[in-house]
């Protein structure tokens, strides 16, 4: 063993000597470069120069901070805004004067209904104001349990879970299911709260053309071709089809029915968005599935906000209990934020009561629905948008000026000529620099049932005057 080692010696101090002499400088000058930095500093202290208390003066004064916000006209709409006074009721007070209500979406005329203030009345009695907690931690009540029964009952699915914030809502559901890596083909048109959602998620996502079948089609198709190549990959991929039932930005209905061929042909899931829908749609108020006589199963979920048809807050998720359960453990606004207020559960719950009780207020504003949109047919140097149906319609510019901040304030004459006539209405709102797809600037026409056939006359015979005189 012992002259082995010997031997080993013996080659190395041969291959020493038989190594060219650039090779041993080259690895002398790497061996006293490694000694150096074994043995110097890390860093070096820098002398530091000290200012004179004049010279820190001196530059205090010549520092000029940078804006934390872009300045902002005091003309902006969003600094000035029109005040509302009590309830947003059929007849509203609007800087002191009352007006016919054509700008809430309080479609089934449920919130100042005197059953629901008395639940809400005797529930704020009993439970208090808040619940200072999520659901999680002590914020769960037994109205919230109730509510989310009776919406699962009502829309006839396994489960549903309630959030305390519409907008949260789907904004929740999506990154809850859709992560890093997925696929989401979400229509152009999809609104605000959906493109929030579409972010958190940060998946994937390919825009097809609104209510465009074939685009969608296509777009698929391209997915099927891209798996195809790498089959692993597609196995742990999963896709999405986010579209809302009647789309708020542009008041017409998503073709569910050619959706739902397209998601078992391609294998997909559909989301489906309907704050506009739910308690509008359908013979019962169950939104676009009943509208078109789907099966609800057929869809993966279904979402809606309470702030519109119910007249509550919050909003709902509904579907097959394994999905909904998920989200009880994944959506960002039901773990972090405070549980919705039990008043206005116990209000929701009412306002189904009344929903089931009364199916044929659905007819109701259907009719109605239809009565305005013929009304605001024909209207000079208007266009009307929006499916005949549909509670909350569009009155955008036969032709634009070029400029969106002209065709604004062009229909904001209007809307401001109606509230003189004491009819309120109200431009579509937009975050234009954050919108994905930014919809034209737009006069959103409410319809409830509470307004009369003269009430409606009387709109419609405002809006002509004011155009008239605005477009000529």
């Amino acid at each position: 063993m012992a002259s082995g080692q010997q031997w080993v010696l013996v080659e190395m101090v041969q291959a020493f000597y038989e190594a060219p002499a650039y090779h041993l400088i080259l690895e002398g000058i790497l061996i006293l470069w490694i000694i150096r930095l074994l043995f110097s500093k890390t860093y070096k202290l820098h002398e530091t120069y000290k200012l004179t208390e004049k010279e820190k003066e001196d530059l205090i004064e010549e520092w000029q901070p940078e804006p934390l916000v872009p300045p902002v006209s005091k003309d902006h709409p969003s600094l000035n805004y029109d005040v509302v006074s009590g309830p947003p009721r059929h007849k509203i007070i609007i800087n002191g004067k009352e007006c016919i209500n054509f700008a809430s979406f309080n479609f089934l005329g449920l919130l100042d209904n005197d059953r629901v203030k008395e639940k809400a009345l005797a529930s704020l009695k009993k439970y208090g104001v808040g619940t200072c907690g999520p659901r999680g931690f002590y914020g769960t009540f037994d109205v919230h349990l109730e509510l989310e029964s009776r919406l699962a009952k009502f829309m006839k699915t396994e489960e549903a879970i309630i959030y305390s914030y519409g907008f949260a809502t789907i904004a929740s559901a999506i990154p809850a299911y859709s992560k890093r890596g997925d696929i989401i083909f979400v229509d152009e048109a999809a609104c605000f709260s959906i493109q929030k959602g579409l972010q958190a998620s940060r998946s994937f996502i390919k825009y097809f053309k609104h209510n465009d079948m074939e685009d969608l089609e296509r777009l698929l198709k391209e997915q099927e071709l891209e798996d195809q190549k790498n089959p692993r990959k597609a196995r742990v991929t999963r896709k999405f089809i986010v579209v809302e039932g009647l789309y708020i930005n542009t008041a017409d209905i998503c073709p569910l029915p050619e959706l739902v061929k397209l998601k078992y042909k391609y294998k997909v899931r559909i989301f489906l968005e309907e704050s506009m829908s739910f308690g509008v749609l359908g013979e019962h108020g169950r939104g676009v599935t009943e509208h078109f006589g789907v099966n609800i199963d057929d869809i993966d979920l279904i979402s809606s906000n309470m702030e519109n048809a119910v007249a509550s807050i919050g909003g709902f998720c509904c579907g097959r209990s394994f999905v909904i359960d998920h989200q009880r453990l994944s959506g960002q606004g039901y773990c972090f934020s405070a549980s919705l207020p039990p008043m206005l559960a116990s209000a929701a719950i009412e306002a189904l009561n009344i929903m089931e009780e009364d199916p044929g207020i659905f007819t109701d504003l259907k009719e109605k629905c239809k009565h305005v949109h013929k009304a605001l047919q024909g209207i000079p140097g208007l266009k009307l948008v929006g499916e005949p149906f549909a509670p909350a319609l569009h009155l955008q510019l036969e032709k634009s000026s070029g400029s969106r901040d002209s065709d604004m304030q062009l229909l904001r004459t209007i809307v401001d000529s109606c509230l003189e006539r004491q009819v309120a209405l109200t431009l579509a709102r937009y975050l234009e620099k954050e919108e994905r797809f930014l919809p034209p600037p737009s006069i959103r026409v409410v319809v409830t049932v509470e307004q009369t056939e003269e009430d409606m006359e009387k709109a419609v015979h405002c809006i002509k005057e004011a155009a008239s005189a605005a477009l000529k």
